[in-house]
């Protein structure tokens, strides 16, 4: 089965409500990365090319981190997250931005996000962070 149908169906299962992280990057080979990464440590993962599609994704699932890029098409990270915010069902998800910006976390900061990584990550700061907010969700 190939990733995007196999992503379809995850979210089109009423019993996969539960996931452990939900990376939100319009970069196909950076949330692959990121997938594989995590899954090899035993997290479950969910995927989203922008901001409409993860709030969508939203109603689904109910992951315990959300990984998200600031500059994506369609709806970028900041409006995903004023949106995520302004819903109390989706509002106390942990969120941590991931962004190539020169300063993130002045981007960032009127977000009340967890914290902020640079692009190119660095994977152990990643899975540090993921370990943190994810205690208990990997195998």
């Amino acid at each position: 089965m190939n990733t995007a149908s196999h992503e379809r169906e995850a979210f089109s299962n009423p019993t996969a409500h539960s996931v452990a992280v939900l990376v939100v990057d319009d970069d196909k080979d950076i949330r692959e990365t990121i997938r594989e990464v995590l899954e090899a440590e035993g997290y479950s993962v969910a995927t989203a090319e922008n901001g409409a599609a993860a709030l969508k994704q939203l109603r689904h699932v109910h992951p315990q981190l959300i990984l998200l890029d600031l500059t994506m098409p369609v709806m970028d990270g900041i409006s995903f997250r004023e949106e995520q915010m302004n819903d109390d069902s989706l509002a106390a998800i942990p969120t941590i931005v991931m962004s190539a910006r020169t300063d993130p976390g002045k981007d960032a900061g009127p977000l009340l996000v967890r914290a902020c990584l640079a692009k190119p990550l660095d994977l152990d700061e990643l899975l540090s962070l993921v370990g943190h907010y994810c205690r208990g969700a990997a195998a």
